[in-house]
């Protein structure tokens, strides 16, 4: 059966109780939206829990009703509202302005914040999971599901070794295939990549230390950049065995340097990559919204005499750092300023 067009699905959602449980006395609301669409299970859920948010939000169901924006939309906009009362203004801004991926990602960081206080390490951990299976071409897929703290620096420790195997095959094959290629490196312990960045940063409040890594309260951060929440007491584990490193900022800046030189301090590359204060949210590409395979790249090249410094780079995933430059070149960026 075909799955309703995006208009079928407004009047869908139109004809579920949004204020009573009246279906669920009776039937399994998702099973049977299911059978009646034709759509799976997973996204009936996904369309009820959107239809009893809208119900609490008049802006979201309005956008929703008047097609400015996708049932998809919706959704991720009502997943962060559910957890976070009152996101769904400032989520349904980014819906109309930025692509989806992006959209998603803030709506992500809502609902993990929201939820940092409600057991949301509990819950990581009890979400583990691993499993596999074999494709119709004979591929063994695996999937894992780990823990922030656990799987950010498994795939930091990958994507530095697929970088080493891109370059060292001139990028003639997509990154993804040397990134498996790296994985099974990583597996057997073989790989000799080495990431220029830190395999893992956790940002922690020092209010938070100070009253003995129990909690966060507002206005204060325990996260991986980039990433999301982790609970004080994983923060604080990782701390035991780890450089510690002082960040001091003044609620709008972070960083003051210049640096005429190709490479970047390390000190000064994960100053870059916590992200803008007071969110310290990592980075993206600033073209795409990317964050896979982010580098810093000279605004003014450094071919120009660019300065390395918080001012000229800008992050940008490898695709569209390679446009940028293809472009730089074609207007004759690359070539060094007249006295």
């Amino acid at each position: 059966m075909a799955q309703p067009a995006t208009g079928d699905w407004k009047k869908i959602l139109r004809r579920i109780p949004r204020r009573s449980s009246a279906l669920a006395r009776t039937i399994d609301e998702a099973s049977s939206l299911a059978r009646v669409t034709g759509a799976s299970v997973g996204k009936a859920k996904e369309t009820i829990a959107t239809s009893k948010v809208l119900g609490d939000s008049a802006p979201l169901e309005a956008a929703l009703k008047h097609g400015e924006i996708s049932l998809d939309q919706a959704t991720e906009i009502a997943r962060a509202e559910g957890s976070a009362p009152g996101a769904a203004t400032d989520l349904l801004a980014v819906a109309r302005e930025e692509s989806f991926h992006v959209l998603k990602e803030r709506a992500r960081k809502a609902k993990l914040e929201a939820e940092q206080h409600r057991d949301l390490a509990q819950r990581q951990h009890a979400a583990r999971s691993a499993r596999s299976y074999s494709d119709e071409l004979g591929m063994v897929h695996i999937h894992l599901a780990l823990e922030p703290h656990i799987g950010t620096p498994i795939v930091a420790r990958a994507e530095a070794e697929a970088a080493r195997l891109a370059r060292a095959a001139r990028h003639k094959a997509p990154f993804e295939c040397h990134l498996a290629d790296a994985y099974v490196k990583s597996f057997s312990l073989s790989g000799t990549g080495r990431a220029k960045r830190p395999e893992l940063v956790v940002l922690v409040s020092h209010e938070v230390t100070q009253r003995g890594w129990n909690d966060v309260k507002e206005g204060e951060i325990c996260k991986i950049p980039g990433v999301g929440p982790v609970s004080p007491e994983v923060a604080r584990n990782i701390a035991q065995d780890a450089f510690l490193n002082g960040v001091f900022y003044d609620g709008v800046d972070l960083r003051q340097f210049a640096r005429w030189t190709r490479n970047i301090p390390i000190q000064v590359a994960v100053a870059l990559e916590l992200g803008e204060p007071p969110g310290f949210d990592g980075i993206l590409c600033v073209d795409c919204g990317n964050r896979f395979r982010t580098e810093f790249d000279h605004v003014q090249p450094r071919a120009a005499h660019g300065p390395t410094s918080n001012g000229n780079l800008k992050p940008r995933c490898w695709s569209c750092h390679q446009v940028k430059t293809k472009h730089d070149r074609r207007a004759g960026k690359l070539r060094p300023a007249e006295p």
